[in-house]
């Protein structure tokens, strides 16, 4: 019996160790990843270029992302099933009101939804900015080779010579994404 406790007090210590991979992301029970908060800015040598992102919006527009050189590009990658993308919602749209016609365009990210779920939860959150609609998942995968949004919710933050410079995993709050967008922009 002794020796039954001690292994399962190992098991435990183990498991509770983290994970392989080395970060502490949550791993929800349908398999999707949610973010951890954590927050990177990439200086400006080391920043890699956006991809090439052609899209359609849930309003049937084409979203490019070549459209705004010059600007600074707030992307969220978010799913109508996701609490902390209802979170942040609220406080996304802030920030895009504050920013609009600043230099500072705003495109969500809509992933693994319907496109009624996902146009539902645009008008339920009075989301104005435009949101792809990539119930695949095959935009969010073309920044695999620079700095993948790798949780719902995550936001990247191009800069405006359309490089990739920040990328925040998990919800993120009014107060967090304006000092990011102040970095990026050199505003300070």
């Amino acid at each position: 019996m002794k020796r039954l406790v001690v292994l399962l007090c190992f098991a435990v210590t183990v498991s509770a160790c983290g994970n392989a991979g080395g970060t502490s992301s949550i791993e929800s029970e349908s398999g999707f990843v949610g973010g951890d908060g954590s927050i990177i800015v990439v200086e400006p040598a080391q920043r890699a270029p956006a991809p090439d992102v052609r899209a359609t919006t849930l309003d049937g527009d084409t979203f490019d992302l070549a459209d705004h050189r010059g600007e600074t590009v707030v992307m969220n990658v978010w799913a109508s099933w996701c609490a902390p993308c209802r979170a942040e919602a609220g406080e996304l749209q802030e920030v895009w009101e504050e920013e609009q016609g600043n230099g500072v365009q705003f495109v969500g990210l809509n992933t693994r939804d319907s496109t009624v779920a996902a146009q539902g939860f645009v008008e339920s959150m009075g989301l104005t900015f435009p949101s792809i609609f990539d119930p695949d998942g095959r935009v969010q995968l073309q920044f695999s080779d620079s700095l993948p949004p790798q949780a719902i919710p995550s936001t990247l933050v191009i800069d405006g010579n359309g490089l990739v410079a920040a990328r925040i995993l998990g919800k993120v709050s009014a107060a967090t994404l304006r000092g990011v967008i102040g970095e990026v922009a050199d505003r300070g």
